[in-house]
């Protein structure tokens, strides 16, 4: 079983780590190790096209995440009251949203959002009181949207772990306590679930960012990191995009390590 565990892992990550090795080549093709460099990395950080996409992906992936913390904590510290089968029934939505292929959910959110800017658009037209009306369309917009409902279900699963796990007398003891129930969520239930949130938060942040099926169908003219790479690999891999791959790759390894650590001290302190 070891062994075969060596070759799953080998399998794995070997890929992963030739990227790496060829994003230093010192020569222009991505197959031909050509002697040690770092120009690649300059290039690519030089390169107005890819921060561009950079600033794009991070404005995206940044107001998704503090949308969905938002969002996902209130819905998980809602859900954590709601006995029977209505928990039941959001359960079972919330492991779904997670279950289903980006490819499933960028197609479902295209067709959901052109029906809705259908709709809305003559609407618009219609009340707007002077000059030309704005038009709703794929943008930044559908992509915070989508992101958000997308890595949404990922907070609730991970704050409702947290909340599981927490000493309810504590907060029995601050309402015996005569505090009120927005003042024991504020002061014993927030602090007690925060590295959760954080964690959330940084795992949402991850999902956005690297995200290409869903903002492959919603982004409409804008281009994030993740389809600037695609559509640079189309005319051929360079090392330029195995720099880019090895940095996103190292941010996102962070981004993951930082989380867990978050969740294991939030563990230890509960």
């Amino acid at each position: 079983m070891r062994i075969y565990a060596a070759f799953v892992y080998l399998f794995l990550y070997i890929p992963i780590g030739v990227i790496a090795l060829f994003s230093f080549n010192a020569g222009r093709h991505a197959s031909q190790f050509q002697g040690f460099s770092t120009q690649w990395y300059g290039k690519a950080l030089s390169n107005p096209f890819v921060m561009e996409a950079l600033q794009t992906s991070l404005i995206v992936a940044l107001v998704s995440a503090t949308c969905a913390s938002v969002f996902g904590t209130m819905a998980a510290v809602a859900l954590q009251g709601t006995k029977g089968p209505l928990r039941t029934a959001f359960d079972l939505l919330i492991y779904v949203a997670v279950m289903i292929p980006g490819i499933v959910i960028g197609i479902a959110t295209l067709i959901g959002l052109v029906t809705l800017f259908d709709q809305l658009n003559p609407v618009l037209a219609a009340i707007w009181p002077g000059g030309p009306p704005p038009q709703l369309s794929m943008g930044y917009g559908s992509l915070i949207a989508a992101h958000t409902l997308f890595t949404m279900a990922l907070v609730i699963i991970i704050i409702r772990a947290r909340l599981a796990g927490m000493d309810r007398a504590l907060a029995e003891a601050s309402s015996d306590l005569y505090a009120t129930p927005m003042g024991t969520f504020r002061q014993v239930t927030l602090p007690l679930i925060f590295p959760a949130i954080l964690a959330g938060f940084l795992l949402s942040f991850t999902f956005s960012f690297d995200d290409f099926i869903i903002a492959f169908f919603v982004a409409g003219s804008e281009t994030t990191l993740p389809i600037y790479v695609f559509s640079s690999i189309r005319r051929g891999v360079t090392p330029e995009i195995n720099a880019i791959g090895t940095m996103v790759l190292a941010a996102s390894l962070l981004l993951l390590i930082a989380a867990q650590v978050l969740l294991r001290t939030g563990r230890r302190r509960g």
